[in-house]
Parts: C-alpha cells; sequence; structure tokens
C-alpha cells in the first residue's frame, strides 16, 4: 500500500470546509481516512490539530449559513475571554433556519430582527445581552468588567441596547447587571470578588486603585481598595507564585503596606469556591481595621441572585416544539 497523500498545507493547524478541501485538491475518499476528523456535517480538522476554544468557534461559522452570526459568550471568545460553558456554541440567524442535521456542540438561535453585527458576529451589546439569558448575574457582570475594562463596548452603549431592544431575551437581566458592574476591573476575578461583597451587603471598594503613604509616596496598585479602612485586596494568581520577579516586587510592595499600617487580603482562585467563606474572612479583617458596619449577609436576594441562571430563556428549557430562545418583538407576529 502506498504512502498516505500529501495534506494541502493551507488545511494544517486549522479547522477547514469540505468544499474548500476539494477545491486544493483533496477528494471525497481522502476525507474518509482517519487523518480527517469530523467536528461537524462537511467541517473537518486534521488529527494533530489543537481545537482551542476560537478554534471551535472558527468551525462552527463553516458550518454554518453565512448569516448566521456569533452570539452570546461565544461572540466574546475571539477577544480573548472564556466564560461559561464553550459548548454548546451559540450562534444567531435572522429567519427560521431548521438544519437537517443539528450538531450537538451547535446552538442556533432564531431572531425576527438581527442586532448590529461585525466580522466577529453580533455586536458586543448584543452578545452580552445573549449571556445575560443563559448565565449567571455574576458571570454577566464579570464578562461586563471584562470588555468594559478593555474599550470593546462603553457602558452607554450597553444601557442603551437594553433600552432600544428591551424586548430581547437577557435585556433585563443586562440591566440588573450593569447595577454592579465597574469597568476599572482588569480581570474576572478582581470582579468576583467585589461582586461578592457586594452582594453580601458590604461596602463597594475601589477598583485598581493607587494607594500613597503620608508623605505621597507610592505604595501599590491593589485590586480592590477600602481606602478609608486601610485595607487591600488582592487577588493572588499564580504568576504571583512562579514569576521570580513578581514574587519578590510583592514582598517590597506589601512591606512598604505594612510599614504605613495597611492591612492587605490575598484571595486565591480556591477560596473564590467557597465564596460565603471568603467574604467572612475579609469582613473580619475589615472590622480589625475599623469597619462599623452590618455584617454580611447570605440569606437575601442581593446575594442568591448573584448565582441564578435565568430560566425563562433558557435553551435547554423550551417546551417541546418550540424554541424559546427566539427573540420576537412583542408587535411582529410570526
Amino acid at each position: 500500500m502506498g504512502s498516505p497523500r500529501r495534506v494541502p498545507a493551507e488545511l494544517h493547524g486549522r479547522p477547514f470546509h469540505r468544499d474548500e478541501a476539494l477545491a486544493l485538491g483533496v477528494t471525497a475518499r481522502q476525507l474518509q481516512h482517519s487523518r480527517f476528523v469530523d467536528l461537524f456535517p462537511s467541517v473537518y480538522r486534521l488529527e494533530d490539530t489543537l481545537m482551542t476554544p476560537r478554534a471551535w468557534v472558527e468551525a462552527g461559522r463553516l458550518a454554518l449559513p453565512g448569516d448566521a452570526h456569533a452570539s452570546h459568550q461565544t461572540r466574546l471568545v475571539d477577544l480573548g475571554v472564556e466564560l461559561g460553558p464553550l459548548f454548546p456554541l451559540h450562534f444567531t440567524v435572522p429567519r427560521d433556519l431548521h438544519l437537517a442535521a443539528k450538531p450537538s456542540k451547535l446552538f442556533l438561535h432564531r431572531t425576527v430582527a438581527l442586532p448590529p453585527v461585525d466580522d466577529g458576529g453580533v455586536s458586543i451589546a448584543a452578545a452580552l445581552t445573549g449571556a445575560a439569558s443563559i448565565l449567571r448575574l455574576l458571570d454577566v457582570v464579570k464578562l461586563a468588567d471584562w470588555v468594559l475594562h478593555r474599550g470593546h463596548v462603553r457602558v452607554h452603549d450597553l444601557r442603551r441596547f437594553t433600552e432600544t431592544d428591551h424586548w430581547r431575551p437577557g435585556a433585563d437581566e443586562l440591566r440588573r447587571a450593569l447595577e454592579l458592574i465597574d469597568p476599572g476591573s482588569a480581570s474576572l476575578p478582581e470582579s468576583e470578588l467585589r461582586c461578592l461583597l457586594v452582594g453580601a451587603g458590604l461596602p463597594r471598594p475601589e477598583s485598581n486603585a493607587d494607594v500613597h503613604d503620608a508623605d505621597g509616596r507610592f505604595l501599590a496598585r491593589g485590586d480592590l481598595v477600602y481606602r478609608w479602612l486601610k485595607l487591600l485586596i488582592e487577588y493572588e494568581g499564580r504568576q504571583h507564585a512562579f514569576d521570580v520577579a513578581q514574587f519578590e516586587r510583592d514582598i517590597h510592595r506589601y512591606g512598604g503596606l505594612r510599614g504605613d499600617a495597611w492591612a492587605y487580603f490575598q484571595a486565591t482562585s480556591s477560596m473564590l469556591e467557597t465564596p460565603a467563606a471568603t467574604v467572612r474572612a475579609i469582613h473580619q479583617l475589615m472590622v480589625r481595621q475599623g469597619y462599623t458596619g452590618a455584617p454580611p449577609s447570605f440569606v437575601g436576594r442581593r446575594w442568591q441572585s448573584l448565582f441564578e441562571v435565568p430560566t425563562r430563556w433558557r435553551h435547554d428549557a423550551r417546551r417541546r416544539g418550540r424554541d424559546s430562545s427566539v427573540a420576537q418583538q412583542p408587535q411582529i407576529r410570526r
């Protein structure tokens, strides 16, 4: 048996459509070889191709018609943020399209009025609105902080979209998230920590604030700062443990803070897995720094709503024979 025919270089390292492969000289019979892995109907990758989240989104685009646009959190993957389930990939189409085959890794939302789109998919405001219909409030705030901090959208644009397109699934949920956002937050864990504190009824801290000593000398920039309590809260990512230079900078910084009577709390990813315990620990440190306000509460709607997923728009809870994700304006009949 002869050696397998060489695969065109253009097909390496990414997903591709059957039509492209055929145009490059690959035969239909070759595509049945184990070197080619089916991703979606008529969409393949080579067996040694690593499928990153961005590659999966591109595969979804290839599998769908040209008027299907990446939406919900799927739209944000190309920007560099991944939050919430990657699958199913979410796309939105402005018509009543039914696929002959329904890939389990794809979900197609149908709408009577397509929101603004660009090369990446629906607008960022529309994507956040869609995400708000299927994700926890906490996650929506984190995503909104992330895109706002990096200048992908403005608060005004988000607020205006929830008003002009108030009928879309997720608009009400995004409007509630806007009450908690902070564009100054630079990372997802920072946003989560702030939301936990506020959700438990504690005062809202400053995000990424510079602190100085009594003589005006710079001490540190804190992820979250209670300036009036001289308390700084830091999320310690893995780079703080494995980057020697960063580790030494941290030692110098925390030494300066202690010298000026600042207290600091170092949070880790494992602490975020026990949110109430983490909030209690921060509150105890706040009290030691002079806080006399109400203690955190974990029983009211303000706290519980952070972790709830909307049910009325969930695509996995729709009635049989009807797609409840279809965004429909009240005055339009279909």
